[in-house]
């Protein structure tokens, strides 16, 4: 049992680290400055928000179950390193994701409907976000 809290620990430690990191990255590469956003209550950069966290938290859950459900006996440093890169792809995911949905739809523009805090363009990402989480679990486990 001991063993099983010091995972939990670690697990969720890199966790909150990569979602972290992982908002702070897609807050560099999206034009909005989300904690402005944020600030203003701007509820479409809330969702957007919520997407990459909950995205990011799906891809690391699929990563530590997978190491569980594996025949061979892994070390953490090895699982820890595998959700890591599982997140970084996530996080590539995300980004490539969202430019390839703003581009293809030209009827509005992401950037321009998020400034103007237009909440269903936030849901709309927040649901590119899951939805490529979702993916990336799927082929994880």
């Amino acid at each position: 049992m001991l063993t099983t809290i010091l995972e939990l620990i670690v697990y969720v430690m890199v966790g909150l680290i990569l979602m972290t990191l992982g908002h702070y990255i897609i807050d560099l590469v999206l034009p909005a400055d989300f904690p402005k956003e944020i600030k203003e209550g701007n509820k479409a950069i809330g969702w957007v928000s919520a997407g990459i966290y909950i995205g990011l938290g799906f891809i690391i859950r699929a990563a530590v179950m997978s190491l569980v459900s594996a025949k061979e006996e892994m070390k953490l440093l090895t699982g820890v390193l595998d959700t890591v890169i599982y997140s970084a792809c996530g996080i590539a995911f995300f980004i490539i994701g969202f430019f390839l949905v703003d581009f293809v739809n030209r009827r509005f523009n992401f950037n321009e409907e998020l400034a103007k805090k237009n909440e269903a363009a936030g849901i709309m990402i927040f649901g590119i976000f899951v939805g490529i989480a979702l993916v990336i679990s799927g082929v994880i486990l």
